[in-house]
């Protein structure tokens, strides 16, 4: 009887045991696998923002879209400015235009500014600002780079070159909705960016 008692101690202590082994091991497990989750939803960074970001620079949409400005080394993205697209008081390259569409030709100024056979075009402002996507919503943005609908509107202007809508509409949703997300948080930048305007010579 007496070992029939200690055999039974035994077990209930050994049992107590793993009990509060799982008990302990169970929020540690969890937390593990949420961090997880979440890094393999933004592709490695640590939220949409910065997943965002990322994107934003590899795809170089601060080479036309980030006014420049001189340096000894030459012209360099000026980050206060950032992505606030062509400056509203930069006049366009100053250039014969008939020419340069007759010949399709294109020249920029700054990268801000390009004229070519299609006319005239101006990098857009990207940051928050009313003069920029502060009122658009996610849907219009991802039209707009799926479609080149200008403001992501359906029956808008197509948008201009150079802007390689064509290869940035091949991101995935969750690519363009993180994109989407950075562009909100910068900085917003009050800069009405002029219209388009047509080419001089009609082309036949």
């Amino acid at each position: 009887m007496k070992k029939r008692s200690v055999i039974t101690m035994m077990i209930i202590v050994c049992f107590s045991f793993i009990l509060l082994r799982c008990n302990n091991a169970a929020p540690s497990e969890k937390n593990s696998n949420s961090d997880s989750t979440s890094v393999n939803k933004y592709e490695g960074f640590a939220n949409e923002v910065e997943w965002g970001k990322h994107l934003v620079i590899i795809a170089g949409c601060n080479d036309c879209h980030t006014p420049k400005k001189m340096t000894p080394m030459g012209p360099v993205p000026d980050t206060s400015l950032l992505l606030s697209g062509h400056p509203a008081k930069m006049p366009a390259p100053d250039v014969n235009r008939k020419e340069m569409e007759s010949k399709g030709l294109a020249v920029t100024n700054d990268l801000t500014a390009w004229v070519g056979p299609w006319g005239i075009s101006y990098a857009a402002n990207l940051t928050p600002d009313k003069t920029g996507i502060g009122d658009w919503n996610e849907q219009q943005f991802i039209r707009c780079i799926r479609e080149g609908k200008w403001m992501g509107l359906e029956n808008a202007r197509q948008l201009l070159p150079p802007m390689p809508w064509q290869e940035l509409g091949r991101m995935r949703d969750g690519e363009l909705k993180a994109v989407f997300a950075y562009l909100k948080s910068i900085k917003p930048v009050n800069n009405l960016v002029p219209q388009p305007a047509p080419p001089v010579t009609a082309r036949k």
